[in-house]
Order: structure tokens, then sequence, then C-alpha cells
């Protein structure tokens, strides 16, 4: 068959597509394809990208590694690099205390939710299963993941194969009920939490993005939202499970999310930028009365129920030590809390469009939320309408559902932040234009 594609790629009707663009190196902030075309990575490689492409540090980091041990399990083995940076995560995340390392942010958040439910059984109370969650969040694509973050627009077609939670709406400016302000909002969307919380004893945990849900649109929680949860969730012995793939190490602009939010979870994970976005890696931590629960006999059946083939891979070990010890040596998040400001200072520029809806920001993340009612007129979707149009201004942008996403690599200069917005304004503009 000519031009058929053997790679099926992700979320992609792949009857779009005649051809996609080959990426074959990458230079700094830019992706540059077999015709020589420069792209700014403006989705950092989905997120996880954090010092541009061809980091020398990072690439020695494999390097050196490769060169002495490529792989050994943790199945009664251990290795320096794995034990080296489960010691600096848990020194860097206050209240936790042991970290267990897996393959990705989906996997790492099914062990959190494994974690948290063997927790409770583990200390006899068998019948703690129920999981609390947030509308709209977004914690991977397999199936306890879809289960505790559930999008309908992702997930609906496996619904029935999902376990039940139960979920709370969560206060969004955008998409508030008439008649209400937003403080009053979160304040009904509290208050229902902690009604429930307070009367079913079988909530075993509340699960949530941390800082922001990212996936779910670029919803930037209210200022002390997530803290009142956690505070909910201490008082009725609920246990309070963070998700920190996204949002951590420095997109929202603070290393440890949680910490910023004055929150003192039981359980987190952490992944794509743990590698600087050059390998596949991830990190659940749990504070220590959860790992001490799994202590016993081995009659009791106590230990983790969990494995990975390449749980602490030492490549990957290594790699996450030399990344973290650049964010420490360029005062990267110092940084990125000034470069941010062009986001913030430049956000406005969005609304003079006429298909913009709303502008949601914080830190190294930013979603242009286009007005629904301007799109159903194209069969399309819009993820290829503003890639094409991104292209032609040289800016790689993936939307999520009808919100462009700006998530830069987090070291990218002033320069180039504001190459990016302009891209992003001449591509919403070239839509616009195209629609009419």
């Amino acid at each position: 068959m000519k031009n058929q594609n053997y790679l099926w790629h992700p979320n992609t009707q792949m009857l779009e597509w005649t051809k996609f663009p080959k990426i074959v190196r990458g230079e700094g902030m830019w992706l540059i394809d077999d015709d020589g075309n420069k792209l700014l990575d403006g989705v950092a490689s989905m997120w996880c990208n954090v010092w541009g492409h061809s980091k020398k540090e990072l690439i020695s980091a494999i390097i050196k590694q490769t060169k002495k041990l490529q792989h050994s399990s943790l199945f009664n083995l251990t290795n320096e690099p794995a034990e080296m940076l489960a010691k600096k995560l848990v020194k860097m995340s206050p209240n936790m205390a042991q970290v267990f390392f897996s393959d990705n942010g989906s996997t790492a958040m099914e062990i959190a939710i494994k974690i948290a439910l063997q927790y409770w059984n583990n200390l006899g109370l068998k019948n703690k299963t129920k999981i609390a969650t947030l509308e709209n969040g977004y914690h991977g694509d397999t199936f306890g993941a879809m289960s505790v973050g559930y999008v309908p627009e992702f997930f609906s077609k496996f619904r029935s194969k999902l376990f039940s939670t139960l979920q709370f709406k969560v206060p969004r400016q955008y998409h508030l009920p008439r008649n209400i302000t937003l403080k009053e909002f979160e304040n009904i969307c509290l208050e229902k939490i902690e009604d429930r919380l307070s009367k079913d004893d079988m909530i075993a945990a509340f699960v949530m993005e941390s800082g922001a849900q990212v996936a779910g649109g670029v919803n930037i929680y209210p200022k002390n939202f997530q803290k009142r949860i956690n505070t909910i969730c201490k008082k009725y012995n609920i246990l309070f499970v963070l998700d920190e793939i996204a949002t951590g190490f420095g997109r929202l602009g603070s290393m440890i999310e949680y910490k910023n939010q004055d929150c003192h979870p039981d359980i987190v994970s952490f992944g794509k930028m743990l590698t600087g976005g050059y390998l596949t890696f991830a990190a659940t931590l749990t504070a220590k009365k959860i790992s001490n629960s799994f202590l016993g006999k081995f009659s009791e059946g106590k230990h983790l129920f969990h494995g990975h083939t390449y749980t602490g891979n030492p490549i990957a070990a290594s790699l996450a030590l030399e990344n973290i010890k650049l964010y420490e040596k360029t005062k990267l998040i110092q940084k990125i809390q000034k470069t941010s400001k062009v986001f913030e200072n430049r956000a406005n520029e969005f609304y003079e469009l006429e298909l913009v809806g709303d502008v949601r920001q914080k830190g190294m993340l930013m979603g242009v939320e286009l007005v629904n009612d301007y799109l159903i007129k194209t069969k399309k979707s819009i993820n290829k309408i503003v890639f094409d149009e991104g292209r032609k201004h040289n800016i790689f942008f993936r939307t999520l559902g009808n919100v462009v996403m700006l998530v830069p690599p987090l070291a990218i200069s002033n320069n180039e932040i504001n190459l990016l917005v302009d891209g992003a304004l001449k591509t919403v503009k070239g839509i616009s234009k195209s629609l009419k």
C-alpha cells in the first residue's frame, strides 16, 4: 500500500494524515525534520523536556552509565544509581521516606493506587476500598489510572470496564455556574467534599493532580484549594495522594509543587521531567507510616505485590541524578520564576482574538482555550488544524480538545518564549481566518 503508516501514532486519527514530519535531530529548544525545517518545541516533547535537546551533561551521563551497567533487576538485587536517586528524592520531598521506581507516569499512579488500597488492608481495615477524585483530572491511560482520572472525551469507550470512584467538581473560572463567584463555587465544592468524606468510612484515598489539572485542559487551582482538601483528608483519616508527574520539577514554578501548596501528602508520584525528558522513568514516594505498614512476616503477605522489569534502571537513574544536579547548579527554579513572567505579562494579548475564550497560566504552563462555537463548523480535529497552522510559524503545537497548550522546555530563554507566544498568536489568527 502506497504511503502506508506502519507506525501507529497516539491519540491520532490516522486517516487525517498522509505524512508525519520526521524529526531527525534536536538542537536546544528546536526540533529539526528531514527537510531541514526547524520547529520550536512548544510542548516540550509532551511536557517532559527540561533543558532542550542534546544537553551535553545528560548525554554524557547516559553514555557513562551505559558503559558500566545497562540494566540490573531490583528483584533480590540493587544498584548504586537507583539507591542514590531514591535517597536524593526523599531528601527533596518533605514527609516522604521510601521510593518505588517504575517506567512512566501511568504506572507510577497505578502503584500509588495499589499502595493506598493495600495500606488499609495491611492495617486490617479491608472495607476501606473507595477512591475519591476530582472531575476532569487525568492520571494516565492504563485502566487504574483511567478510573481515578476519568476524562470522558478520552475514556468514555472504556467506562464499563473501569472501577467506580467518587468524583467531585473542581472550581474553574471559565466554566462557572451562572450568578456565582469563583470563591463561592470553590467553597461549595469543598463543602461537598467534606460532607461526603465525613460520612463515608470506606474511602481509602483522595487522588488529585498537584497544583493544576494539565491534561484536563490546564485548570489552575484557586489558592489554598489543594491545601484545604489535604486538611479534610487528614481530619477524616483518608490518604492524600498527589500526582506531580506533569506539575512537579518546575513546571508550575516550584521543584516540589506540594511544598509550594503547603500540603503533606501520604503518597506522591513524579515522572516526565525526572530525567530531563531524555529517558522514560517515574517514581512513587510514600510517607514512613505507609511504607512501615508493608513490613511484617512473609507469611502475613504484607509486602507490596507489584514489580516492573525495568524498575530502578541504572541508566535512567544516573540520568535523573545528573538532571537534578543541573537544576541545583543552574538555579533553574529561580530562572523559571523569572522567565514565566513573559507568559504572565503577555497572556492578555490572546483575549484580543475573537477565537479565544479563556487563558490560564502558571509557571511554564499556559492553556489558550478556543471558543467551541467557532470550531464546530470544521470536521477535522482541532489538533490537526492547530498543528498545521503552527508549523507555518515554525512552532510545534499539540492541543487538548479545544485548548492550545504552550508547555515549553523549562530552560527556554526569554527570546524563545517570546517567539513561542508570537507563534501562538499568529496561529490562532490564522485559524480564525480559515474558519471565516
